[in-house]
């Protein structure tokens, strides 16, 4: 059978589910273009558009053996766009606060060369100490806080559970803080010292 382009929707999907190629290209032509315009109608970005569409293809021929779908393929992937662009909001409301916070930060501690200096060691400190975490434990906190991947991401990513993903970010954190709890101690008297 040479001409998928009159197959149906399910015809496509058992063929997808026996690893056939052309089932999976059939799909990717039906479909990208929608999704990529469905994408960018809410994020209006053509980069990103394009990264998130790769990504839901990705997924697909990745799943593709363990698939429940309950619609159609075009309902399916149209609801997939929707996730990733909430999670692409997701993402970015993130950054944008780490990105306010450090602004913050900087203009309340941006006084001087002694500010500056603290404000470097304790970031060199920071990554020093995020580099002694375990393997495992700093894999997940990075992909946490420095990539912004949601504890379901990270699960999926490493072939771990979300409750694992929770308990390393939690090891993490408490390690973090305790290792950190010096340098804070320093910073808060330096700046109280300010005030006082």
């Amino acid at each position: 059978m040479n001409d998928f382009t009159r197959l149906t929707e399910e015809d496509l999907l058992g063929l997808l589910q026996q690893d056939k190629l052309s089932a999976f290209r059939e799909i990717y032509q039906r479909y990208w273009k929608k999704l990529y315009g469905d994408a960018y109608k809410r994020l209006k970005n053509k980069e990103l558009c394009e990264e998130v569409v790769q990504e839901i293809f990705s997924n697909l021929w990745h799943k593709r053996h363990t698939l429940q779908i309950n619609t159609t393929i075009g309902g399916y992937l149209h609801l997939a766009v929707l996730n990733q662009v909430v999670d692409q909001y997701r993402k970015q409301a993130i950054r944008a606060k780490h990105t306010e916070a450090l602004k913050l930060l900087t203009t309340e501690t941006d006084t001087g060369t002694e500010d500056a200096i603290m404000l470097r060691d304790l970031t060199h400190t920071l990554e020093t100490e995020i580099s002694h975490l375990p393997d495992k434990c700093r894999s997940v906190f990075e992909l946490s806080r420095k990539e912004y991947k949601s504890n379901k991401e990270i699960a999926q990513l490493l072939g771990i559970s979300e409750k694992t993903v929770e308990n390393q970010i939690t090891k993490a954190i408490k390690r973090l803080r305790l290792s950190l709890s010096h340098h804070l101690l320093i910073a808060m008297a330096a700046l109280l010292h300010k005030f006082f």
